[in-house]
């Protein structure tokens, strides 16, 4: 079962990289996403901080008010930067949260060059996030 997973989460993976290859997909002309992207996985993760320079991943949970809140912060940040956003949903990705010391939510993780650089706990506003991405930017 778990060989039949990865083999889906293979295809599916592909499928995206081919999508993105042929210009479908809603990115800017530097290839970053202009929306979040969600990220399920350590692969997906690695997948994407390799992919990208600049890399805002976002640890959330449906039911946190304040991931709910940060939400469209996050969503500008990814429109208006040339940072990509990756979102994780905690409750599902419990080992992926816990491998980056996530205890609580929101916790943002910036990435710049495949490595953790930034980390930033609870409610952020937009222009401290863009600070942050500015300088690895």
């Amino acid at each position: 079962m778990t060989d039949e997973l990865e083999e889906i989460r293979r295809q599916k993976l592909d499928e995206l990289r081919t999508r993105g290859e042929s210009g479908s997909t809603n990115e800017s002309e530097s290839g970053d996403p202009s929306e979040p992207i969600t990220v399920d996985g350590k692969a997906e993760l690695s997948d994407t901080t390799t992919d990208h320079d600049v890399v805002l991943v976002d640890f959330y949970a449906d039911w946190c008010g304040p991931c709910q809140m940060l939400e469209p912060v996050v969503e500008t940040v990814a429109a208006e930067t040339a940072t990509t956003v990756a979102k994780i949903d905690v409750d599902a990705n419990q080992e992926l949260a816990a491998e980056y010391g996530v205890r609580g939510v929101p916790t943002l993780l910036l990435f710049a060059d495949g490595e953790p650089v930034e980390r930033l706990v609870g409610m952020q506003d937009e222009s401290q996030l863009r600070a942050v991405i500015e300088k690895y930017a």
